[in-house]
C-alpha cells in the first residue's frame, strides 16, 4: 500500500467518525452504566482506529493483518454492545443507526484491506 500516514487510510477517517458518533450515544447512557457500559463500549470503539494505525506501523504485512483482524474483532464488540443498549431500551434503533451504519462500512474496509494484505498461494 501506498500510503504514507494511516491518517490517509480512509478506513481510520471512518473509525474516527465512529468514535466521535459513539462517545455522543454515551453520553445518553445512564449514570449506573459508566464504569460498565460506557467504559466497555468506549474501549472497544478506541481500540478500532488505533489498531489500524498501529497495524500500518508494523513492518510485515503479516503483523498488519493481526492488527487489522483485531480491529475488525473490536468493530463486532461496538456492534454487540449498541444492540444491548438497545434491548436494554437504553438507546433507540434511530439512534443507533448511524454508528451501526459506520461499523458496517469500516468492516467492509478492513475485510478489503485484510483480504489484499493475505498473499494468494
Amino acid at each position: 500500500m501506498s500510503v504514507k500516514s494511516y491518517r490517509e487510510l480512509i478506513v481510520w477517517q471512518k473509525a474516527m467518525d465512529l468514535v466521535i458518533e459513539v462517545y455522543n450515544l454515551t453520553k445518553l447512557l445512564p449514570k449506573e452504566e459508566l464504569y460498565v457500559l460506557t467504559s466497555q463500549i468506549r474501549r472497544a470503539v478506541v481500540s478500532i482506529p488505533s489498531n489500524i494505525a498501529e497495524g500500518n506501523a508494523r513492518h510485515t504485512s503479516s503483523e498488519y493483518v493481526r492488527f487489522l483482524a483485531i480491529a475488525r474483532g473490536s468493530k463486532s464488540e461496538v456492534e454487540t454492545q449498541l444492540e444491548i443498549c438497545v434491548r436494554l431500551n437504553y438507546l433507540s434503533a434511530e439512534q443507533v443507526q448511524t454508528a451501526m451504519g459506520l461499523c458496517n462500512e469500516v468492516g467492509k474496509m478492513l475485510n478489503s484491506m485484510i483480504q489484499k494484505l493475505i498473499p494468494t498461494p
